[in-house]
Formats: structure tokens, C-alpha cells, sequence
């Protein structure tokens, strides 16, 4: 029998920080035009095993857009960051972009990693081989179009050009000529040999590593482009759209591999038990932030298939609209299926299933899957509110001054009768074991369980609301935010639905976060107990700068088919206002040429 499968929200917002954090910032050396509807430029060159593709685009106004975006500092530091790569890349060797690369070059630059020695791109996870220390670091491939060859030639070909001043030397391969260099990074502590080369007078090819350029070479022409990846055409049609800032593939099991020696959790073992075949997402500039299209899909040889049901509906009309997190999903039983073995192929999973487990066996002494998911198979959601500063405000627009907000679990019973037999056992717990209180109320209308601790400072509620939905209610008062229904939903506050996409209207859930009221070190501390990233100051430091431009994170997942699963995210960001010109070349910083 094929296992179902539905998709992983975290995987997704992975995708988005890849995009956002470091995608953005790397490729300033292209700056012109708009981009194209299709595959990215260069996708019938790059071998098929390359492990990521990143496309973006030269359009000038789009970087303006995207640098406007932040608060002043993050866009000084973002303008400084592009200023020290033009220096590095363009300066240095002579080279001034409007000048020289502007008037000839295409609408996008693609950039990709090739790992070192060649892999057979036909092979699946189950029988990819784990690179060895010396070919796990991966060459890096820059591929420009050329939109004018007569005016790219002029550029780079006069006696006077960098190209042609001894820094670097010639040589052919299949009759192609290449252009190559040894230079040292910026600050001389590595030495890396640059070589680049034209093809048909279309691309302009640059590689860190000679073997790669032979490569890119060698695959011109050839069946065993990345084009030609199993699902990678269909699956770029379904997230097109007009006019993507950048355009991301990533090639999860050789992804993977490559990862295995700067990740000593992950296996041979672990790679065996990866089903995806690959990743994309496209990244368009929005007026209120960034928006991002992303699928996945399977390996041709996988046995896996998706559950197609996406049930997601009703959770966000269940919470008041001043929530500052929810994750929702459509079947929490399946979810926790599909964490298990999610948990088998990435060991770097933040917490073991084992782990819970044991948490709940703990506290409760019952059995998770037997006791408590058996009747948990409809929708439900985990969301962060605000404690009520007085029962007649839950507007959206009250404040969250509070640095604690109340903690809400709501499920859809599948077996009301389990459901209810489960919470008397666990009231007999809470009372003998843990040696709670347990008190029977009402609140409104509705009967609830209050387990109090001995202390008092603790207090959880439980109750029901209508259509068999269970809740478990976390902090003073926060019960009062769902009982009796909110006057305004969460689903119709302003915030939320500028936040979250809603374009697929039938879905399997959403994440939604609320950077600016939860407050950035609150976030920090939440994304740092989610992710379970280290606590010491750098990583923390880190952490709440990232966080400094946010003003918000909205996901939205559905199952598109039995083969692949969709997401799209939206981050809403502060506007810092019309940015400032970069600072002024600065190329005497470098002793040596720097491709």
C-alpha cells in the first residue's frame, strides 16, 4: 500500500530565509532589464546535478524596490554589503557596471553549485554516495545572457580591457576558448582559479573552478541539463508568474549529499529515506513586502504519494483578530505521521518524535499515538494570543504589551466519545500524579476543566467548542479570547489577510506571525524554541537583526497533487524609503584581480 504524504510548512520558510538572507545580497554583479517568463537562463547548461540554481534579476528598478524595504540601518548595511561585492567583483578588475555590463547584458544571472566530481544525475537518494572531505566543497557557476554580442564584445575584448592585461591566460576545450586566473580572496587567505568563456555567443560563463567550466561545456547541447530534471519544466509552470525577482531549484538529494560533512548528524543512512526530488520557488517584489511561490515534488522512483485533501477552513474564524502566531493544518494525525518519517531522513529535525513521546507519557501517562491522536484526524491549529487586558477589547488594533501571551490548542475530534473518555483519564492524572486541581466551571454558556497547579501560578483550561472541536487553553484569561466566539476573527482582521496569501483558496493550512506586535526579542525567543537554535549571543544577535525589518510572516500550504505540494509565503517588511547611492567604488582595497 503507497503511504500518503502532505507537505512541511518549515521546509518552506527554510526556503524564504535562503532567499531573503543570503540570495538577495550575493549577486549585486547584475543589476539591468526584466526578467523572463520560462525556464531561468542557462537551465540547458547546468549539468543536472547541481545542487542549487539561483536566478535574479538585472532589472535596476527592482533592486531599488528591494533596497527601500528594512529599517535605515538594515538598509545602510544591506548598501554597504553591495558595495563591497560591486568592489570585489567589478571594481577591482576595472569594470564599472553601467558602463561595461549594463548595455549588453540579459534579463536574469543564474547562479549555481556543481559539486566538484561529476555524479550520475539518474541515481536516486537510495544509491547517492556521500562526497569525501576533498569533493564535498562545490564549484560555483555564474551565467549571464547576453542580450547584445556586438556590444559584450566591445566591453570585453579591447587591448585595454582587464581581460586582456595578463591576468589571465588562454586556453581551449572542444575548440571553445576559456579564459582562466588564480586569484586570492579578498583578504589573500584562500586561492581560488577563476575561468570563464563565452558559449555561442549567447552566455557569458564564469566558474571557481576550471573542471566546471569544462562541464558547463560539456552539457551545451547535451540531454543531462538541469531542464531536464525529472518534474523540473512542470513544476516551474505551476508557480510562474510575471516579472520574479529571483528564481530558486533546489536539487534536494544531492543537496543532501553535499551536506553530509558540514552536518556529521546526517547519513548514508539518512539519505537512503529522502523522497523529494527537488524544490523550487520564484521571489516577486510586492509594494508591502515579498512574495513567494514554492512547490516540491517527488523522485520518479518514490512510492510515496499524497494525500490530496486539503481541509484547512475554519481554525482562523476561531480566533480573535489580535492573534499574534497560528499554525493551522487539516489532519493532525496524518501531520504526525508525516513528522515521524520526515524525523528518519533529517536528523537535524528540532525535536525527536521520541522526545514527545516521552514528554507526554511524562506528564500525562498516556500513550500519544494510541491514547490521543487515534481521535485527533480533523483540522486544528497552535496559536499565540494576547492575555486579555479587559474581556470587552479583542480587537485587533489592542495592544501586546505583554511579553507572555496565552497559549491555544483547538482539534477537531474524529471519536468524540474517545476524545471525552482520554480527558476524564487525564483529569484523574492532573489530580493524583500532578497534583493540579481540577475544577469544573463555566465560561458563557460553556462548560470547561481548569487544572490549577499547586502553586497557582499555572492554570490550564479545557473545553469544547461547536462542531466537536477540543481546546486547551495555556495563561490567565486567555480562554475569555475564544469563548464565547470572537466578535472579529482572526481571518477577518486586516493584518492577517494582508499577510497570509489567499490565492489558494482550497488548503492545508497556514502559518501566520506577527513580527511587529509580538515584539522582535519575543519572536526571537519563540523562532529560537520552534527551530531550537542555540542560545549564546552571536547566534541571538543574529537572529534578532534578521528579525529587525519583519513585520510579518504569512504561509499558506496545499497538496497539489499526489506528486507535489505547494506554499506560498509572504513577508510584509518595514520601508525605510527611497534609498541612499551606494558608496562610492573603493577597488584600491584589493592587491589582487577578483572574479
Amino acid at each position: 500500500m503507497k503511504k500518503k504524504k502532505k507537505p512541511s510548512l518549515l521546509l518552506s520558510l527554510g526556503v524564504a530565509a535562503f532567499l531573503i538572507g543570503g540570495g538577495a545580497a550575493t549577486c549585486w554583479v547584475l543589476v539591468q532589464k526584466q526578467p523572463v517568463l520560462g525556464l531561468p537562463p542557462g537551465a540547458n547548461l547546468i549539468p543536472k546535478d547541481a545542487s542549487i540554481a539561483l536566478s535574479v534579476s538585472t532589472d535596476p528598478n527592482q533592486w531599488q524596490q528591494l533596497r527601500s524595504f528594512g529599517t535605515p540601518q538594515t538598509q545602510a548595511a544591506f548598501a554597504k554589503t553591495l558595495g563591497q561585492l560591486r568592489d570585489r567583483f567589478l571594481s577591482s578588475n576595472g569594470y564599472n557596471y553601467q558602463r561595461d555590463i549594463q548595455p549588453w547584458a540579459g534579463k536574469e544571472v543564474t547562479f549555481a553549485y556543481l559539486p566538484t566530481q561529476q555524479t550520475n544525475p539518474t541515481q536516486s537518494s537510495s544509491t547517492l554516495t556521500p562526497p569525501t572531505h576533498n569533493s564535498s566543497q562545490q564549484s560555483v557557476v555564474m551565467i549571464l545572457p547576453i542580450d547584445n554580442p556586438l556590444q559584450a564584445k566591445q566591453a570585453l575584448e579591447p587591448t585595454n580591457s582587464p581581460l586582456q592585461q595578463g591576468k589571465w591566460i588562454s586556453r581551449t576545450y572542444k575548440g571553445i576558448e576559456i579564459k582562466e586566473t588564480k586569484t586570492g580572496d579578498a583578504l589573500n587567505i584562500a586561492s581560488t582559479q577563476y575561468s570563464a568563456t563565452v558559449l555561442d555567443r549567447r552566455f557569458l560563463v564564469v566558474t571557481t573552478n576550471p573542471k566546471a567550466t569544462e562541464r558547463i561545456i560539456d552539457t551545451f547541447g547535451s540531454s543531462e541539463s538541469l531542464a531536464n530534471t525529472p518534474g523540473f519544466r512542470e513544476a516551474l509552470g505551476k508557480i510562474e508568474t510575471e516579472r520574479p525577482f529571483a528564481r530558486l531549484f533546489i536539487n534536494v538529494p544531492v543537496a543532501a549529499a553535499a551536506a553530509i560533512n558540514s552536518q556529521p548528524q546526517l547519513s548514508a543512512q539518512n539519505l537512503a529515506q529522502i523522497q523529494q526530488q527537488g524544490l523550487a520557488a520564484t521571489m516577486t517584489i510586492k509594494p508591502e513586502g515579498l512574495l513567494f511561490k514554492s512547490i516540491s515534488w517527488l523522485q520518479p522512483n518514490s512510492d510515496k504519494k499524497y494525500a490530496v485533501k486539503n481541509s484547512a477552513v475554519k481554525m482562523s474564524n476561531r480566533l480573535p483578530a489580535n492573534t499574534l502566531m497560528m499554525m493551522s493544518g487539516g489532519n493532525l494525525q496524518r501531520f504526525w505521521q508525516d513528522y515521524i518519517q520526515d524525523a528518519q531522513s533529517n536528523p537535524l529535525t528540532p525535536f525527536k518524535p521520541e522526545q514527545i513521546r516521552s514528554s507526554v507519557k511524562k506528564f500525562t501517562n498516556l500513550d500519544l499515538e494510541k491514547d490521543l491522536l487515534s481521535w485527533m484526524s480533523g483540522e486544528f491549529s497552535l496559536s499565540l494570543v494576547p492575555l486579555p487586558q479587559d474581556n470587552s477589547n479583542s480587537g485587533e488594533n489592542q495592544s501586546a504589551a505583554n511579553p507572555a501571551p496565552g497559549l491555544i490548542f483547538m482539534v477537531k475530534a474524529s471519536d468524540r466519545a474517545a476524545a471525552l473518555t482520554t480527558i476524564q483519564q487525564i483529569d484523574q492524572v492532573m489530580s493524583n500524579q500532578n497534583k493540579f486541581k481540577v475544577e469544573k466551571t463555566t465560561i458563557g454558556n460553556n462548560p470547561v476543566t481548569n487544572w490549577i497547579a499547586p502553586d497557582r501560578e499555572l492554570t490550564i483550561t479545557q473545553g469544547w467548542l461547536d462542531e466537536n472541536v477540543a481546546f486547551l487553553s495555556l495563561g490567565g484569561g486567555v480562554t475569555n479570547r475564544i469563548v464565547p466566539q470572537p466578535k472579529t476573527t482572526l481571518a477577518q482582521s486586516d493584518r492577517f489577510r494582508n499577510t497570509v496569501p489567499l490565492e489558494l483558496k482550497s488548503n492545508n493550512g497556514h502559518f501566520y506571525l506577527d513580527v511587529e506586535r509580538l515584539g522582535i526579542d519575543s519572536t526571537a525567543r519563540f523562532l529560537t524554541f520552534l527551530f531550537q537554535l542555540s542560545t549564546d549571543p552571536n547566534t541571538q544577535k543574529t537572529l534578532t537583526n534578521q528579525l529587525l525589518p519583519i513585520r510579518g510572516i504569512g504561509v499558506t500550504a496545499a497538496v497539489s497533487d499526489e506528486r507535489s505540494t505547494r506554499f506560498d509565503i509572504f513577508v510584509s517588511l518595514k520601508k525605510a524609503g527611497v534609498p541612499k547611492p551606494l558608496p562610492s567604488p573603493t577597488p584600491e582595497r584589493f592587491s589582487q584581480p577578483s572574479l
